[in-house]
């Protein structure tokens, strides 16, 4: 193709781009709940519209709370983004917080748990719509360590809220009675008791669970599950009795169990929703009795949030070979995340299975790229860390066997992101690794598909810098049969480039108007099964953002080029055996016919020779360069002769 055809083309697409955004977020895919999974996530419940059931305020260690109205019913509960009900809320002030009316007006006031103490917002607007204004020095008397958390409850039974703070520092959990009044709460420093010490990160929460007209007190922790006092005793006199067995179980493979009992359900009993220190809720509904708790795990109200921990770094590839994509990831722990794709390719469901990939774990900061290696149907691994360092893992057809634990030597100085492509189109994959200092490198493979010699070429991507953390996608975005590429970086940002004239060539503003979490992470696929390429994003909190493609541009059509042949529709289209592709030459001229992938990758050169005027016909039976079946999926005829490319989507079935 020539290269001023190359450049007439992406101009036309970046003005389509600048015309009509491309992308469009919808996180559902990798969220279906809608509730998004935020690190050391930290729920609580409140009426705070009034309209008699419990709406949902998450806890936000980077910004002000969230609010999520139940837009369902008491009975099934449904929760939707809200209102920016705490957007005085100061970020300092709130790792958590409770609503609670210290002030007997008949609305809900908000007291918040944070770095710098206690602090108390009252709402001076209405029970419909609260606005949340600071009262400062409120619980200035306290002596706190950072980061208290409070919870509330009429412990004396006088008809006042008495409060109990968790320390999250030193695990002990506090008790202050209320020496004022419904109206006018006082609590005193140097009046508190000390109850309990769970050990680190005390998270308390007042219910009276076993139904007798007491408060019991549940505790989370740092890690392995919660503590439960029963009170025994009475409202003004306290008897409690650590009881293990009611929440046995619950919050073991966790951490920062952030935890609180409400009535989701309507039937009177206590159900147990809980955050923790990745992220994703976890809510139990209680199907035992009033008095005898039973818990029974429920996804489907806050579930499904995908979230590997932190530093989520993806790629989609059919690993099991069933026709759709699959997701791997790496985490911020070193190991690697695997979800199989259960719906299909046009309506993926991911369900986690990581248990194949158990034996990969490096240092921090893992990063995956995929591949067969070796030829031998298998799909292979590089992993890269934090180190800098590259290990190739074999795929056995069972397992992963370390293969290099220095791939061929390579190390890029640190936080290495590898990815494998056909960069030169040889018919073999070669190796671009993003590295920390914000540039990326790029090794040929020089051998044979079963023989790979990586040789760094320093040319490819020089004088591109994008600050740090380079995490790169190719892929043939505006269908040219050109690779593009999509750059994340550490300060929230993905930048796309264009391969021209032998250089990359940065469009800043191509992914404007777009909020990417820090350490942005792109991965580049068809995942709705539409035949364009949609962008997947990860993220230092661990989850991942989806950006449907939205301008599925086919390139080299008459209206483009009307003096150059014509391309007619390939029949049939899907297929399965094979697909007739037909063509008009508007004169003799040297022909080539390709197959590539969406992410460029070529597959199969059908032909490359000098042809006559007049319509000609080329078969593909869906076998590559080495004879061997191709996946099923979406890919791309393009047509060249004349010095103008043609594009043409078809679809392969099995």
């Amino acid at each position: 193709m020539h290269r001023s055809t190359k450049a007439l083309i992406l101009i036309l697409c970046l003005s389509m781009a600048v015309e009509a955004q491309m992308w469009q977020q919808n996180d559902l895919i990798f969220n279906p709940s809608g509730v998004p999974s935020l690190p050391f996530s930290q729920p609580r419940f409140a009426d705070l519209d009034n309209d008699l059931d419990l709406d949902m305020i998450l806890g936000n260690i980077s910004g002000p709370p969230l609010y999520f109205e139940n837009t369902g019913s008491v009975t099934s509960p449904q929760f939707q983004p809200g209102a920016d009900l705490f957007n005085s809320v100061e970020e300092l002030d709130c790792e958590i917080g409770v609503c609670i009316d210290l002030d007997a007006d008949d609305d809900l006031d908000f007291v918040s748990g944070g770095y710098r103490g206690l602090q108390l917002y009252e709402n001076t607007g209405t029970p419909e719509v609260a606005i949340f204004e600071k009262v400062n020095g409120f619980f200035d008397g306290l002596s706190l360590a950072a980061n208290p958390v409070p919870h509330f409850a009429d412990m004396d039974n006088d008809g006042d809220v008495d409060m109990v703070i968790g320390l999250s520092e030193s695990g002990a959990v506090e008790y202050y009675q209320n020496y004022g009044t419904p109206e006018a709460a006082i609590f005193l420093g140097g009046t508190q008791e000390s109850w309990f010490d769970v050990g680190l990160y005390a998270y308390p929460w007042f219910s009276d669970l076993d139904a007798d007209g007491d408060n019991d007190l549940l505790v989370g922790r740092d890690g392995y599950g919660f503590y439960y006092y029963q009170n025994v005793g009475t409202n003004t006199n306290w008897t409690w009795i650590q009881t293990i067995s009611q929440f046995s179980g619950l919050g073991q493979s966790t951490y920062w169990n952030s935890p609180c009992l409400v009535d989701l359900t309507g039937d009177g009993k206590q159900d147990l929703v809980h955050g923790t220190a990745s992220g994703p809720l976890r809510y139990y509904r209680n199907t035992g009795t009033l008095a005898q708790a039973s818990w029974s795990e429920v996804t489907s109200l806050f579930g499904g949030v995908m979230d590997v921990g932190g530093a989520s770094n993806p790629i989609f590839i059919d690993f099991d070979d069933d026709g759709d994509l699959d997701l791997l990831s790496g985490s911020q722990m070193g190991d690697i995340k695997y979800y199989e794709n259960t719906g299909n390719a046009s309506g993926p469901a991911w369900t986690p299975n990581h248990s194949r990939f158990s034996s990969i774990d490096h240092s921090i900061y893992s990063a995956v790229a995929a591949g067969d290696l070796n030829a031998d149907g298998e799909v292979d691994l590089v992993v890269g860390d934090l180190s800098g360092n590259l290990y190739y893992h074999r795929n056995t057809g069972t397992s992963f066997v370390l293969e290099s634990a220095e791939f061929s030597g390579i190390n890029v100085g640190g936080w290495s992101s590898p990815r494998l492509y056909d960069i030169d189109q040889d018919g073999d994959l070669d190796l671009c690794v993003g590295r920390e200092d914000g540039q990326i490198s790029y090794y040929e493979n020089s051998g044979t598909v079963l023989d790979a010699i990586w040789t760094e070429d320093a040319t490819f991507f020089i004088g591109l810098d994008i600050g740090s953390n380079a995490v790169l996608t190719l892929g043939d975005i505006n269908l040219d049969g050109i690779l593009d590429m999509l750059v994340g970086k550490s300060f929230r940002a993905v930048t796309y480039f264009s391969y021209e004239h032998g250089t990359w060539v940065e469009y800043p503003d191509s992914l404007s108007g777009f909020t990417f979490g820090q350490n942005a992470a792109p991965a580049l696929a068809d995942l709705n099964g539409d035949g364009d390429l949609d962008l997947a994003v990860g993220n230092y909190e661990g989850t991942f953002s989806y950006f449907e493609n939205l301008n599925a541009v086919s390139v080299g059509t008459e209206s483009v080029h009307p003096n150059t042949s014509r391309m007619y529709a390939a029949y049939p289209n899907p297929f399965n055996p094979s697909v007739t592709i037909r063509y008009e030459l508007n004169e003799t001229m040297h022909t080539t016919l390709t197959i590539y992938d969406l992410r460029g990758t070529r597959i199969k050169t059908l032909l490359d020779e000098s042809q006559a005027f007049g319509t000609h016909e080329v078969e593909w039976t869906g076998l590559n360069g080495q004879g061997l079946q191709v996946e099923a999926g979406v890919y791309l005829v393009v047509l060249e002769e004349g010095g103008i490319s043609q594009t043409q989507k078809i679809t392969y079935l099995k």
